[in-house]
């Protein structure tokens, strides 16, 4: 029986080792630590350490959110007071339909005593996505030759020449800005005066942009004909830079040439323009007006301060200006002027 039961023993033995060996791993332990996760795809190849992600060129940084903040600041700052001002740049780029009509007058050294009149518009058309407008301008000749502070314009007196006296254009401009730096206008109309009709031609091109933080830079070139000038090119240079959110500095060099007559008339200005307030501003500038002709020589100092105060709503200016003259023709005599605007404006931002 002993051995009997020693035989049966190692049989049961040999039947439960072939029955654990039998049996898939995965059956023990089930119910404590349930199913194996399924892997997705294959495991990925660990080669040293991961690689940093690819950032484009043109992807801002941190140094670019800063420039752009002072950039578009200043470019705001600039535009609101050209506009404010009734600065002609702000006409001669602006999308918008405007209407200008200022009175002036002029009172100093000058025998030139009397009030002017003049007009400008300016109409954009309901075709060519307004890239066509039509203007409307008193004396387009004089105006072709770009004078950085118009309040020094002074009238005109009733005796002069009949090629002198106001006259009155009426021109188509078509008007293409590409990539928010360059603005280009081309634009052929009539001139009328008296009772004579002659044709116009103009075409304008700048160039603008902030190549330093707070520093503003704007070139711009116009040629033109007219039959009473002739043929001739202007070019001005803005340099700008703001103290504050209401104190910019402007210094601009312009350059008139004509062909008809060989000489440069050039000007130099450096200005300053506070706001003081939403509806005063004053600007501060000192002038330098030369010639080429017969030599290079200065002809005019000048030192002006600008008062324009905005007499109602967003429409209707009052500018006064005193102005200190040195002219040549004088033997560069202190000659005080006073020169006194008002400007009624109208345009779609209003």
């Amino acid at each position: 029986m002993t051995f009997l039961s020693a035989r049966i023993s190692r049989t049961l033995a040999c039947i439960s080792l072939a029955a654990a060996l039998w049996t898939p791993p995965t059956a023990f332990g089930e119910e404590m630590a349930g199913p194996m996760p399924e892997m997705v795809g294959p495991m990925p190849e660990m080669v040293g350490p991961p690689a940093p992600p690819v950032v484009p060129e043109d992807a801002p940084n941190v140094l670019d959110t800063p420039r752009n903040y002072l950039s578009g600041k200043l470019v705001g700052l600039v535009s609101n007071i050209d506009r404010f001002f009734g600065d002609d740049r702000h006409y001669q780029e602006s999308n918008d339909s405007t209407f200008l009509m200022n009175v002036n007058r002029v009172m100093g050294y000058s025998p030139q005593q009397q009030s002017l009149l003049s007009v400008m518009a300016n109409v954009h058309l309901p075709i060519a996505e307004q890239k066509l407008h039509l203007l409307l301008e008193t004396n387009p000749d004089k105006n072709a030759v770009v004078d950085p502070t118009q309040i020094l314009q002074q009238p005109q007196q009733p005796n002069q020449p009949a090629s002198q006296q106001q006259s009155f254009g009426a021109a188509l401009r078509f008007m293409q800005q590409e990539a928010q730096h360059w603005h280009l206008s081309a634009d052929g109309g009539l001139k009328f005066q008296g009772l004579g009709t002659t044709p116009f031609a103009r075409a304008r091109g700048s160039w603008e942009g902030a190549p330093l933080e707070q520093w503003h830079a704007k070139l711009a070139e116009t040629t033109f004909w007219f039959n009473t000038i002739g043929v001739g090119e202007t070019t001005q240079l803005d340099i700008e830079h703001t103290f504050s959110e209401s104190v910019l500095f402007r210094a601009t060099s312009v350059a008139n040439w004509l062909k008809n007559t060989q000489n440069f008339d050039l000007r130099q200005d450096l200005s300053v323009f506070d706001t003081l307030d939403e509806r005063t501003a004053v600007m501060y500038q000192a002038s330098a007006i030369g010639v080429s002709q017969p030599i290079t020589q200065v002809v005019d100092y000048v030192v002006l301060m600008q008062y324009r105060y905005r007499l109602h709503r967003n429409w209707m200016f009052l500018d006064l200006s005193p102005q200190l003259h040195f002219p040549r023709e004088r033997a560069f005599r202190l000659s005080p002027q006073l020169a006194l605007r008002l400007e009624i404006m109208f345009d779609e931002v209003k």
